[in-house]
Formats: structure tokens, C-alpha cells, sequence
């Protein structure tokens, strides 16, 4: 197969460094362009030195006519870049993998209300798959543009899904307490997010309301069939990468730990990126540091009508980077693990 000629939009972000990290290494990528505004004109292994041997790209501007000789265009970019783009670039046959939201919440006033911007591009959704391969596998396979998932919706929807799906549970009171590195935030200075102000410190944060929570309800609803009552509390953790997310909620049938089990297992048999560890388990961050793994782990504490669900992902590889990659390997017809297969760093 021929190499597949990749555009990237916005790399100077982490999510762009950790797609440039991943892709140095997949036989059937090659990275032609990227592009940055502010950094027209650096190279990319000056600002990334980690990349010094495996690039020899500058940034550039942003031109449609360059970015229409790509196979794939990757957008890192802020909300409302890709949908600005997206059209042109469709046209001319270019598959877009979107690492913002621009196309993940197919109700547009819902996302208009929670993005504060009109979106402009609902014609274009005929060909948007949502990039969770679990779940959206086969639509991925024949969509041209794929919104990738948010690192939270990600870690869970893996998560509750099986759960839903089995219709074992209370749909209308599902509680996720959610908790990220601050790599999460992004790679723009904000006080908040100094050494001083969040080391040796713990917080929620949009309690009230978060970007995520239409996300996971819209497809939760999309999967199980069932209006979902999703109650999501966020949390800064100080560290740089990283997410757990403890899932709470009801059973509505007695089942037992081994049966939990076993219906977690058998929904991620096949799953390359899924890992259901033992029962008894307790997933860690430091587990998936660095892979594009999920490991979940799944209790019924004390015997309890309640089932705990905990979850963990490297927010910027299964989270971003590392599931645009599956999808594009979905994309084009390649092995769902090509490029993918990096073990996690430990310690």
C-alpha cells in the first residue's frame, strides 16, 4: 500500500506533538505538511526536540489549495477551525479526522449552546462518523470526516456502555466523577494552570455544566436506546497525563460480581484496545501512560445494588492523538493496531 499523505492543522498544541510522536513510527504515514499561524516558518523538531531525527517539516500557514493534495488532513486545532475548512476540503475528496468538536454533537443548537458559535457546516453530517471504534466501527470505516471523541466521553462511554447496553442498570441516575492531568487543558498559557497553582493541590471544575456532558449523553442515548440521566463532575489532577473516571450506578437486576465480570469481558473480547483486567483490579493512570489502552475494572462493593465502574486512559493517546491513528488505520483499510501498539510507561 502506498504511503497515506497527511496534512496536520494546528501542531503546535499537545495533541499535534503526540499525533507527530505516533505517526513517526506508522509504516504507511507520511507526515507532508502542518501548519501554524504563530509559528509560520519554525521547525518542528525546534520547538518539539523530542521529534529531532524523525522530522525536518516547518510550520506553515494554513492554505486550502496545499492542504488539497493530502489524503487525510488531521485538525489539532481550536473549536470552529475544522467546520471553517471542512467543505472545501471534502470537495476535493480530502478525509478530515477532527481532534476538536466541531463535529461530535450531531444536535446543533445543542452544540451552538454549549460552543457559543453558530455552526455553519450541518450539511457535511451525512459523512461524519463519531470516531469511538467500539461503538461506531463500521460507520467509521465509510464516513469522510470523523469526530474524533473527547477524552472524557471517551474513557466513559467504554466505560458505562456494556452496562447500558445489557440493560442492567438505572439509565436516569448514572453518576461519572471524572479526573484529568492538566495536559488536558492544553498547551496555552493560563494562570490556573502555573506550577504554583495547581501542584500539591486537588479541584473540581464545571460542576455546573461541561463541553462533555452533551457529548456523552447524545451518544450514550445513540447506543443504548435509552435516555441516560448523567450527573458529571470533572476534576484537576496535578499531573501532566492522565484520566480516571469512576462510573456509579444502579443495578436493576441481581448480578453478581463474576457475572459483571463476564459481561464486561465478553463485550471487549475482541477489542485490541480494551483490557478488562481481573476482578479485584485497581486501574491506574500509570497503566496506560503512553498506549492508546483503556483498562477498566468493574465492582459490586459490599454486595450492594451498586455497580462502580473505574476507568483509565492516557487523555492525550486513546484520549486524542492515539484514536485519531485508530481511526485512520479504519479509515484507509489497515490494521486496526497499525503504529499503535506502544506498551505504557512505567514507572
Amino acid at each position: 500500500m502506498q504511503k497515506i499523505k497527511i496534512g496536520i492543522v494546528g501542531g503546535t498544541g499537545y495533541t499535534g506533538v503526540e499525533l507527530l510522536r505516533i505517526l513517526a513510527f506508522h509504516p504507511y504515514a507520511e507526515v507532508a505538511m502542518i501548519t501554524s499561524r504563530s509559528e509560520d516558518g519554525v521547525a518542528v523538531a525546534d520547538m518539539y526536540p523530542n521529534l529531532r531525527g524523525h522530522y525536518t517539516l516547518k510550520f506553515s500557514v494554513p492554505q486550502a489549495d496545499q492542504l488539497k493534495t493530502c489524503d487525510l488532513v488531521f485538525f489539532a486545532t481550536p473549536h470552529g477551525v475544522a467546520m471553517s475548512m471542512a467543505a472545501e476540503l471534502v470537495a476535493a475528496g480530502v478525509k478530515l479526522i477532527d481532534l476538536a468538536a466541531d463535529f461530535r454533537i450531531e444536535d446543533l443548537a445543542v452544540w451552538s449552546k454549549w460552543y457559543g458559535m453558530e455552526h455553519t457546516e450541518g450539511a457535511l453530517f451525512d459523512r461524519v462518523a463519531y470516531g469511538l471504534p467500539e461503538y461506531y466501527r463500521s460507520q467509521i470505516k465509510k464516513a469522510q470526516i470523523i469526530a474524533n471523541p473527547g477524552c472524557y466521553p471517551t474513557s466513559t462511554l467504554l466505560g458505562l456502555m456494556p452496562l447500558l447496553k445489557a440493560g442492567v442498570i438505572d439509565a436516569s441516575k448514572v453518576i461519572v466523577d471524572g479526573k484529568s492531568g492538566v495536559s488536558g487543558a492544553g498547551r496555552g498559557a493560563k494562570v490556573a494552570m502555573l506550577g504554583a497553582e495547581m501542584s500539591e493541590s486537588f479541584k473540581a471544575y464545571g460542576v455546573e455544566g461541561h463541553r462533555h456532558l452533551p457529548e456523552m449523553k447524545e451518544k450514550l442515548t445513540q447506543v443504548s436506546g435509552q435516555n441516560v440521566g448523567l450527573t458529571f463532575v470533572p476534576h484537576l489532577l496535578p499531573m501532566i497525563r492522565g484520566m480516571e473516571n469512576s462510573i456509579y450506578a444502579t443495578l436493576t437486576e441481581d448480578l453478581s460480581q463474576a457475572q459483571l465480570q463476564n459481561l464486561f469481558e465478553e463485550a471487549y473480547q475482541d477489542e485490541p484496545f480494551v483490557d478488562v483486567m481481573p476482578a479485584g483490579s485497581l486501574p491506574e493512570t500509570r497503566m496506560v501512560k503512553g498506549s492508546n489502552m483503556c483498562r477498566l475494572a468493574v465492582y459490586r462493593p459490599q454486595g450492594s445494588s451498586q455497580v462502580v465502574v473505574t476507568s483509565v486512559i492516557d487523555n492525550l493517546v486513546k484520549g486524542a492523538a492515539g484514536q485519531a491513528v485508530q481511526n485512520m488505520n479504519l479509515l484507509f483499510g489497515l490494521e486496526e493496531t497499525c503504529g499503535l501498539t506502544q506498551v505504557a510507561l512505567m514507572p
